[in-house]
C-alpha cells in the first residue's frame, strides 16, 4: 500500500542523511518503524536490528573477551 505524508523539507532531508547512514533508504526506516508501531516485529526482522546495532558499534571491543568465571568473581 502507498501511504502519502505532509513533512517539512529541512526534516525529510536530515532523516535522507540518517537513512543513508544507516545504509538503508528513507523508505524502508520508515515502513520498518510503521511494522514495529504495528507489532509486526518478526524474529527475522529482530535478527536483522541486533546486526544493525552491532556493526553500528564498529566491533571495538580493543581485543576484550567475555569471560564467565571473571564476571562471578567475588571481592
Amino acid at each position: 500500500m502507498n501511504l502519502t505524508l505532509s513533512v517539512d523539507k529541512r526534516v525529510v532531508e536530515r532523516a535522507r542523511k540518517a537513512a543513508e547512514g544507516l545504509g538503508k533508504s528513507l523508505n524502508q526506516l520508515v515502513r520498518e518503524f510503521l511494522e514495529r508501531l504495528a507489532g509486526d516485529s518478526t524474529a527475522e526482522a529482530d535478527i536483522q536490528e541486533v546486526v544493525r546495532l552491532s556493526q553500528q558499534s564498529g566491533g571495538r571491543s580493543r581485543g576484550w573477551r567475555f569471560d564467565r568465571n571473571e564476571i562471578h568473581e567475588r571481592p
